[in-house]
């Protein structure tokens, strides 16, 4: 894209998404792929254990990108409302293993899709700002107003990426990675879209995602 690009729309935002979850997916697909290709390799049997082992990990970890994806892209068509624990296990099933700690402390009772959305991204997001390893703190506070969704990522090397920071300001991609622009650029888009607003703050070792969501989302 250019600075005069228009921000993607229709099918320009599908394509976009779709490409993300592809380049998700095809990670723990080929390593299953690879295990079952072991197990049927005569002259590997002595490697059964260990290609057991990947496609049993490999498998947890599609489920986990699939059951986070309903919920963070999609229409999740087997529920209208979410509990914070039943989002909290999304996250945390999408972000096991990585150097970053998770401290889910989202309120009790239920979200609505628009507001299931924004928090399970915002939570992804702030745990994506630790490469190197910190603790994300997702916090909701429900107002008058509607809902307020925090993440707060703390870590030696805390970092937003410009492809993130211009997807989360609702700008267009003018450099970088597509793939690391859409998700920071939805998470914005559902806010904005259902009478909500984002800030982002960043500074050395601190990383601030605020999403506010109206009430009617």
């Amino acid at each position: 894209m250019t600075d005069t690009a228009p921000l993607p729309d229709g099918q320009a935002l599908a394509a976009l998404i779709a490409g993300k979850l592809c380049h998700d997916f095809i990670s723990p697909a080929g390593a299953i792929s690879s295990g079952l290709d072991l197990l049927k390799d005569p002259t590997a049997q002595d490697m059964r254990d260990d290609a057991m082992g990947l496609i049993e990990a490999s498998a947890k970890k599609m489920v986990a990108l699939v059951a986070f994806a309903r919920v963070a892209f999609g229409a999740s068509t087997s529920a209208e409302r979410f509990s914070g624990t039943e989002l909290g296990e999304l996250v945390a099933g999408l972000t096991e293993g990585g150097r970053a700690t998770l401290d889910w402390r989202a309120e009790g009772g239920d979200y609505s899709k628009a507001q299931a959305r924004a928090l399970v991204n915002l939570a992804y997001l702030t745990m994506a700002a630790l490469p190197s390893g910190g603790t994300a703190t997702i916090t909701t506070k429900r107002t008058d107003a509607g809902l307020e969704i925090e993440g707060l990522a703390e870590g030696a090397r805390a970092r937003l990426k410009g492809e993130a920071v211009a997807g989360l300001a609702g700008q267009p991609l003018t450099e970088g990675l597509p793939g690391q622009w859409i998700q920071p650029y939805w998470l914005w888009l559902t806010a904005t879209e259902n009478g909500g607003a984002l800030d982002v703050s960043a500074e050395e070792g601190r990383v601030v995602l605020r999403a506010r969501m109206a009430n009617a989302a």
